[in-house]
Parts: structure tokens; sequence; C-alpha cells
């Protein structure tokens, strides 16, 4: 993933909003964060926590049917 070069003032909003709290490396992708985020390879899923398409189909090759 990654981000376009923030301003001090982006920055500093961010920080000031408190979304960073709590979140693994500050951000969260369905946040406020997500508008600076210019590129992302591999699976939105997997950014945001269990890659259900790749679960999905893990399961689907171990014989499970939904």
């Amino acid at each position: 993933m990654s981000f376009k070069v923030l301003s001090d003032a982006e920055i500093a909003a961010y920080v000031a909003s408190g979304e960073w709290r709590g979140k693994a490396g500050g951000y969260g992708i369905q946040g406020r964060a997500g508008a600076f985020v210019t590129r992302l390879v591999g699976s939105y899923p997997a950014v945001m926590g269990l890659p259900l398409f790749e679960t999905v189909n893990l399961l689907n090759g171990a014989g499970w049917r939904a």
C-alpha cells in the first residue's frame, strides 16, 4: 500500500482527529486515512482484516460449501 505525501496540515488534522488510536500502523483504511491511499496491491479485505475472498476459496477447496 502506498500513501500520498501528506502536508503538515493533513498530518496535524489526522492526529487531532484521534482516529489513529488503537489501530495497527496508526490508521484504518476504512476511515479518514483511506483518502491518503494512492495504491493498494492485493486484497482490500486483507488490509481491513480477514481476507474473505481468499478464505472462502480456501474453504471451498477443502470441500466446504455455503
